[in-house]
């Protein structure tokens, strides 16, 4: 399933490891943009995004009842100016937001998930998501994504119709809003300058790269965004901001949803802030703009920047194009995509219930895979095919997955990888349907 590029929610930002920038970073709590494209099949773990944590006690300036407030057009024109002195970037042609209420811009989330998302492709994912216990046996994924868009998002920016809008959450156009619209401005001078379609973060069966890509642009962004508010907002705005982001009802709203769908969520604005920091702080924001004429293609570019630096391509797996075929009458592929190193590792942590450091160990050495979904009425399988950088890679891959999948219902087998650097495994609705599976993937015997 596919999101929308930028999306916005209020949630601050933890501090990141990277050298340089990370100072100025640390500074402003920056607000989180968690809903834009890429797979909904969860493709990794949080590196740790705060929640819970206790609203500071702040004492604002708030002035009196005579100030005349500033004409929007006027603020939106001079965040505009500054975006592109500090990016770089100079506008082609005029964007006219859209200041929506909460209602008005979840009708429009709606719209557009129903848009991006064909019916048979959420069922298909929810189906994959429960059997691999990314998600509870009876949620529906549905009504999870839309439950968490509309409570968290407060802007994004629609590549496809070049349009922008934000959720007036002060009731006019405050700090947050004018924080937002810069984030959202800077995606509107990268789709000007680089054509964001072209990332190809809408094709729905690559989530991975499509993750990867987003993390570029979401990275970009969110340090643009954090470096305009430390340079255009007074010190009482940034405490207003501090104040106002730290929604205890949206903290509650997102810490009820599955761990892994806020993993795949957050990773382009904690990773993707790290991957791009690295790329500006050795050749400035120019070293960011090459890097949108050969985007990441793996997560773990992202995760590892020097296989970035070292264009360390994903190994390609293959699904036999006639599996249905050799399946059998009735019987049907839902469902193919490529989880990736961040996405096993989600699996390996939030189904597998594993230690963060043994799954982000165990998911390390990852060189390729793909995930692939068969079904003929009530019963199905999935098949999760890898291939590891070493045997020993594949060996701490598989002692990890059986971990994980002795914890998963329904019937589920693992081809270990001897001497080899594959593993497979299987997660279905009986042992007779995984049997059919491996044979006609060429793995039985």
């Amino acid at each position: 399933m596919r999101r929308h590029l930028c999306d916005h929610p209020t949630m601050r930002r933890p501090r990141t490891a990277s050298s340089g920038r990370s100072a100025r970073l640390a500074v402003l709590a920056v607000a989180f943009l968690v809903g834009g494209c890429g797979s909904t099949t969860p493709n990794g773990a949080a590196t740790g995004a705060p929640s819970g944590s206790p609203s500071p006690t702040i004492q604002l300036y708030s002035p009196g009842p005579s100030a005349t407030p500033e004409d929007p057009a006027a603020v939106y024109a001079r965040i505009e100016d500054q975006v592109q002195t500090i990016r770089g970037l100079t506008a082609a042609s005029v964007l006219d937001p859209v200041v929506l209420d909460a209602p008005a811009l979840e009708a429009v989330l709606r719209e557009q998930f129903t848009r991006d998302n064909p019916p048979a492709l959420v069922a298909a994912t929810q189906r994959v998501d429960r059997a691999l216990g990314l998600i509870p046996a009876d949620a529906s994924l549905q009504d999870l994504e839309l439950q968490l868009l509309s409570g968290q998002v407060i802007g994004f920016y629609d590549p496809k119709t070049k349009k922008m809008s934000v959720k007036s959450v002060s009731g006019g156009l405050g700090v947050i809003e004018q924080i937002t619209f810069a984030h959202e401005y800077d995606h509107a001078l990268q789709d000007q300058h680089f054509d964001l379609t072209k990332l190809g973060t809408d094709a729905p069966d690559q989530g991975d790269r499509s993750l990867a890509r987003l993390s570029l642009a979401e990275g970009d962004a969110t340090i643009l965004m954090s470096d305009w508010a430390q340079t255009a907002l007074t010190a009482v705005q940034l405490l207003q901001y501090l104040q106002e982001s730290n929604v205890s009802s949206q903290t509650a709203t997102l810490d009820k949803f599955p761990a892994a769908l806020k993993a795949q969520l957050l990773f382009p604005y904690t990773s993707g802030v790290t991957f791009v920091q690295g790329l500006e702080n050795k050749g400035g924001w120019e070293a960011v703009n090459q890097a949108y004429g050969q985007p990441p293609d793996s997560t773990e570019q992202i995760l590892h920047p020097e296989k970035y630096v070292a264009r360390e391509e994903p190994i390609k797996v293959t699904i036999p194009a006639d599996l249905a075929t050799r399946l059998g009458g009735g019987w049907s592929v839902d469902f193919q995509d490529t989880f990736g190193e961040f996405g096993l590792r989600t699996w390996l942590q939030d189904a597998g219930g594993l230690d963060p450091t043994v799954a982000s160990a165990a998911a390390d050495g990852w060189g390729g895979d793909r995930v692939v979904l068969v079904s003929h009425g009530d019963s199905f399988a999935i098949a999760m095919q890898t291939v590891w950088d070493t045997a020993d890679d594949a060996t701490a891959f598989a002692a990890a997955a059986q971990t994980t999948r002795a914890r998963l219902a329904g019937s589920t087998a693992l081809i270990d990888p001897g001497t080899t650097n594959r593993v497979t495994v299987f997660v279905a609705s009986d042992s007779a349907t995984i049997t059919r599976l491996a044979a006609a993937l060429g793995l039985a015997g």
